[in-house]
């Protein structure tokens, strides 16, 4: 997140200032008129497109002497509007917990320009991502996934989704596209931005490909998996930023990450290469969402190594970055010790002279006479 410096000048209507200091309002106002547009019969029918969930199916069971009625949701064109709606609200979001947390703490804590970047950027991520784990780890339970793994390839594809769970694909979709214009909002410096938009493309990409190859089973575990050791690291910043001495949260990270990096590439062969590959729902068909073809199966398997490989790289160039800064630091302290202790043994002579009398002016006019 970039540093933002409120002025008290009014800057031209239209202008890259005025959308950068109101676009929470713009955006509210826009997400109003959607809003607006149920109340009305003429707009009803386009509104429903952007606020409410599509593509409802429901199912009639006979259990018993009753008849039980289910609703579930598939995906589809329609989703896209869906998604940018719920985008305007997470720019929203972004704004309210901003100006009223986050803006806050910052003023008590008094930190550099580049502190203060990172802290917004740990601030936003760590509340999405304690919102996503809670919100996904209910899901992983009332879905029995955690009890019954088995489930992540049995009974593939998984066409129909509950309204929770199709609601939580498009909430995610919606949240990492916000983040594309919140990079012009924040004002991210340019070097910056490639970084910025290979993060967010590996989001879109693994949700996207998850939710459209009728994986989000197998989406929603690694998600949560994911989203616990990312908020850790982000909590762990943010206590750092508090206190520079409160490190031992970046230890518990390190090692959850390659557990977890362990664990993903685990529960992918486990799913698809070999759940899948061993169901007897075999071949491509787009009209039921039948994806399970050996090509499908290997180049999701491919995206997730290679996702896997990019982020241990990373990782390893963190952490030795970290280990190059810490040696630095403790040879120059190693080096200002020596020239402290003679400066302190220099002091010392000094005023053992002064006390025996040495520089004194009874000593001067004995020398003297």
């Amino acid at each position: 997140m970039g540093f933002r410096k409120k002025s008290n000048k009014n800057p031209p209507v239209l202008s890259h200032e005025f959308i950068i200091q109101n676009h929470a309002d713009i955006v509210s106002c826009v997400a109003m008129v959607f809003l607006l547009g149920l109340m009305f019969e003429v707009t009803a029918k386009v509104a429903v497109l952007f606020v409410t969930v599509q593509y409802n199916v429901t199912i009639t069971t006979n259990e018993g002497p009753e008849e039980i009625t289910m609703n579930y949701f598939q995906h589809g064109v329609k989703d896209l509007a869906t998604a940018f709606f719920y985008m305007l609200v997470a720019i929203i979001m972004h704004a309210v917990i901003q100006e009223y947390v986050l803006d806050k703490i910052n003023r008590k804590m008094h930190l550099s320009k580049t502190k203060h970047s990172k802290f917004n950027e740990s601030g936003q991520l760590s509340a999405f991502y304690l919102f996503s784990c809670i919100w996904g780890m209910s899901l992983l339970m009332s879905e029995n996934l955690l009890s019954q793994p088995v489930l992540l390839w049995e009974g593939y594809p998984h066409t129909l989704m509950s309204f929770q769970m199709k609601f939580f694909y498009i909430c995610q979709l919606g949240y990492w596209l916000h983040a594309l214009p919140e990079l012009y909002f924040q004002k991210i410096k340019k070097e910056e931005i490639p970084h910025q938009l290979i993060y967010i493309s590996l989001y879109l990409i693994h949700i996207t490909g998850a939710y459209l190859l009728n994986l989000n089973r197998l989406g929603l575990v690694l998600m949560v998996l994911h989203y616990f050791i990312e908020l850790l690291f982000h909590i762990s910043r943010l206590l750092y930023f508090s206190n520079e001495n409160r490190q031992t949260g970046f230890t518990i990270w390190a090692v959850l990450f390659v557990l977890g990096r362990l664990l993903t590439l685990s529960l992918s062969v486990l799913t698809v290469g070999f759940g899948l590959a061993g169901a007897e729902n075999q071949g491509l068909d787009l009209a039921s969402g039948n994806f399970n073809v050996f090509f499908v199966r290997i180049t999701v398997l491919a995206v997730i190594c290679i996702t896997q490989v990019y982020m241990m790289r990373k990782f390893i160039s963190f952490q030795l970055r970290r280990w190059r800064e810490h040696a630095q630091t403790q040879t120059v302290k190693r080096k200002s010790a020596p020239a402290k202790s003679k400066s302190r043994k220099a002091n010392g002579v000094n005023g053992s002279l002064t006390a025996n009398g040495a520089d004194s002016p009874r000593a001067k006019k004995e020398k003297s006479s």
